[in-house]
Order: structure tokens, then sequence, then C-alpha cells
């Protein structure tokens, strides 16, 4: 009990720092004073992630806080913009001193069990079918790029029939390097596209089903893409990432947006 205090202690210091460096609008203005200040409501969101608490009912009751269950609840997905918003200072900031290898790769984010999802209705306008490799899943789709030392660089979250091309177009046209992904991004357009002289080139590892010859760089590049595979277990298994608790939209990204965060955190 005491190293989770040390914990959430350590987590609101980090979210105190990050609300004055970027002057977070975390408390109303008017109307009746919230008993649980907007800081500590995310610091409250970081740590259920961080310690893998699947449900905010959970977390109420081992905390406690002065607020209702439901008010909490509210608060925790009204916060995840401003999280959002400091998750975004520390990718920018990963960006700027990345290693120069970066991996890009997707990964499958259902949104409830198969058997449930014609009943879907909060994530319907969203979600799709869709193969992780494995099997079908219905739901989201999450892209993300990393560098060689696993630091998150950007993300995406897409349908899970989306085009991982189209994808890592997008969320990488800022990030220069040498980039590494797997055979689902093999394409020449988009190679010949994605290229910047001395800036940016992307290694697709080709198709099983191709002929050719790739350098021992290259070889040894591919062999390094496993890494970004760390990053997706780990917030699936350690940080409470895939859920179906959530009943609106707003639950849903909160519970990603607060993962990610607490991933990043670490």
């Amino acid at each position: 009990m005491n190293t989770h205090i040390q914990l959430h202690s350590n987590i609101l210091a980090k979210v105190k720092f990050f609300s004055k460096q970027l002057q977070l609008k975390l408390n109303k203005s008017t109307g009746r004073k919230l008993a649980l200040l907007g800081e500590e409501t995310i610091a409250l969101a970081i740590f259920k992630q961080t310690v893998g608490i699947p449900t905010k009912k959970a977390i109420f009751e081992i905390f406690n806080p002065k607020e209702s269950y439901k008010t909490l609840c509210v608060q925790m997905n009204r916060f995840a913009l401003q999280a959002l918003i400091v998750l975004n200072m520390i990718l920018k900031w990963n960006q700027k001193n990345a290693h120069i290898v970066k991996h890009t790769d997707s990964t499958d984010v259902p949104v409830c069990l198969n058997k449930n999802a014609k009943h879907n209705k909060i994530m319907k306008i969203l979600s799709s079918w869709g193969h992780s490799g494995k099997s079908f899943y219905y739901g989201l789709k999450m892209s993300l790029t990393s560098d060689l030392n696993r630091n998150v660089l950007a993300i995406s979250f897409a349908s899970a029939n989306s085009s991982d091309r189209k994808t890592f177009q997008k969320m990488n046209k800022n990030i220069d390097g040498i980039f590494v992904a797997d055979a689902g991004y093999f394409s020449k357009d988009l190679e010949k596209e994605f290229y910047v002289e001395n800036k940016k080139i992307l290694f697709a590892k080709p198709l099983k089903s191709m002929k050719k010859i790739i350098t021992e760089f290259q070889y040894q590049l591919y062999n390094t893409r496993m890494l970004i595979e760390l990053n997706f277990r780990n917030l699936k298994m350690l940080y409470a990432f895939l859920t179906s608790f959530p009943r609106s939209i707003d639950g849903y990204f909160a519970n990603y947006i607060y993962s990610i965060l607490a991933y990043v955190l670490r």
C-alpha cells in the first residue's frame, strides 16, 4: 500500500509539472468547486492504468475520493483532452531526441468480444471487422511509431479495416530517419513518396512470395523490428490498454489516452 501511495505521489508531481509548463486549464472558474482538482483526477487516471486496474469503480473504492463515483467518471473522461495535450508534448520531445532508426507497426484494438460485436452500439460508428494475423476482431486499429530505444514518437487510431500505408504517411510526415516496417507496408509507391534525400527513407520487409536480395544492413534493420512489439505487449498486458467497460466513446478514448500517457511516463 505504501508503494502505491508513493507511486501516486510521483505521478501527481509529474502531472503538476506538466500542468504548470503547459498552463492547462484544469479547474472550473464558475459553478460548484470540485472536491477533486483536475490535476488529482488526471493523476488518479494515470495511476489506474500504471497499476493495471481495469475499472474506474475499482480506483474509486481504493482511494475513496470526496467526489461521487459518477462525478469521478465524468471528470476522468473530461480531462482526457488535457492529458492528450501532455502526451502530445512528450511525443514531440521524443521526436526531437529520437534515435535515427524508427519502427512503425499497427496492432488490433478490439472494443468488445466478437460475440458481442453486433450489440455494441457505443463504438459502432468508429469500429469495423479486422484481422490481427491470428484471428478476426471487431474494433479499432492503433498505429505506433517508436525509435530503436522504444521511445514512442507518434500514435494514430483508425477503424480496423483501414489502410496501414495511408496511416503511415500521415503519422510520420514530420519525422525524419530510417524507418523499418513489416511486409504490410511494402509498396514501391509508398517508399518513393516517403523518401526525402538525406532525411527519411523506408525499409519495408519484402513479402515472403517475393524474390528480392537484401543487404546485410537491411537484414539487421529488419531484425530490430520486433522491438516495437514490446510496446504493444506492455500497453496491453501491463497498462490496461484494452477495455470493453466504457459506456461512451469518450470513455474508450480516455482509457487509451491515459494508458499511453502512463506508459510514456514510466
